[in-house]
């Protein structure tokens, strides 16, 4: 929708033709005509335009009130005002030039909904087969590899590839910057959509994730993280949080890798939010290597709270060079101008 100023000059309302009748249709108005006929109000939704609408703007509305015969009795039409008298909105159908074209949004929104409910039906029989593997093996990675995982990370990395290579692909960029599989590392990346796990499992490095208690309920996808070894944070509970920082920089000096997302809750404007400091306390207590990520095109795909629909694009990924030192400020400060330097550029 497209919101145009008012000038001083145009007019207040302009008529409506509809049939043989007439109708005052006023600028500024909400998309609701409230119409009263045989003393019965009812709602209709028509489509609003500015006073410089074309022609076949007016028809389109013609068109989608053509339909309703009762509003041609001779009804009082009644407009709901809902927005400053100084403000047109102009819908798409005016932008398009057609009636058809102002339609075509709708039909996008169908096709994102039928590509999210393939989504899942592809990772959930992914995840079903490839668990049973994971747990079979379960045993083995206790006994011979208790911290890394390698094996479950690959298969965590094959379910993700599986899922997610039919509806869009992943550019990688500075893959030379990552450390050495085998040398322990803090990760840092922004949020923007519950498919950054799926995109960044795809680079197969064994790092454990923080995600929240409740996720582990869930059947398969939480059994498959407690074998990955995904560490459990309370978000509004103090001592778990200090218990997850304790328990992530013993895993560094065990030899594996941890990941944060310090923004701490996806971006719903794909702008980068406030860092929280627990990662770069862990990296400068341990002086492990800080890696920061940027993730692009994972919100425009999925976006937060839309996890319903899955829209047509691709997705990016930049490893920027890492980052060492012992004051946590100053490594928070470096990530994220790291990070926030490609966003600002996409």
């Amino acid at each position: 929708m497209e919101i145009t100023p008012l000038s001083a000059s145009s007019p207040i309302h302009r008529l409506l033709h509809i049939g043989h009748k007439e109708a005052i249709f006023f600028a500024g108005s909400s998309s609701t005509l409230l119409c009263t006929h045989s003393g019965t109000t009812y709602k209709h939704p028509v489509l609003r335009i500015s006073h410089k609408a074309p022609q076949c703007s007016m028809q389109g509305i013609s068109k989608k009130l053509e339909n309703v015969p009762w509003l041609f009795g001779s009804p009082k039409f009644i407009v709901q005002n809902k927005l400053p008298r100084d403000v047109v909105v102009r819908s798409e159908l005016t932008a398009a030039g057609s009636a058809e074209d102002g339609y075509l949004l709708p039909e996008l929104k169908v096709e994102s909904k039928v590509r999210g409910a393939c989504f899942y039906v592809v990772t959930a029989f992914s995840a079903i087969f490839l668990f049973v593997l994971m747990m079979v093996g379960h045993p083995l990675v206790l006994l011979f590899d208790r911290y890394r995982r390698k094996f479950h990370h690959f298969i965590a990395k094959v379910w993700a590839t599986l899922t997610v290579a039919p509806f869009f692909k992943i550019e990688f960029e500075g893959l030379e910057n990552l450390p050495p599989p085998d040398t322990p590392a803090v990760y840092v990346s922004n949020h923007q959509s519950f498919l950054d796990i799926y995109t960044l499992l795809t680079l197969g490095r064994s790092f454990k994730f923080i995600s929240k208690t409740g996720i582990f309920l869930f059947p398969i996808i939480g059994w498959a993280m407690f074998f990955l070894g995904v560490i459990p944070l309370k978000r509004m509970d103090s001592r778990s949080q200090l218990d997850c920082l304790k328990r992530c920089m013993d895993l560094i000096k065990k030899g594996a890798s941890v990941f944060f997302f310090p923004e701490g809750t996806r971006s719903k404007d794909g702008k980068l939010g406030t860092f929280k400091k627990g990662a770069f306390s862990v990296a400068a207590k341990t002086n492990a290597p800080l890696v920061p990520i940027t993730l692009i095109g994972t919100g425009q795909i999925m976006p937060a709270g839309k996890e319903g629909i899955v829209n047509v694009g691709s997705v990016k990924v930049v490893i920027h060079k890492p980052i060492f030192g012992k004051e946590s400020d100053v490594l928070c400060k470096e990530a994220r101008k790291a990070i926030e330097s490609v966003l600002t550029q996409s």
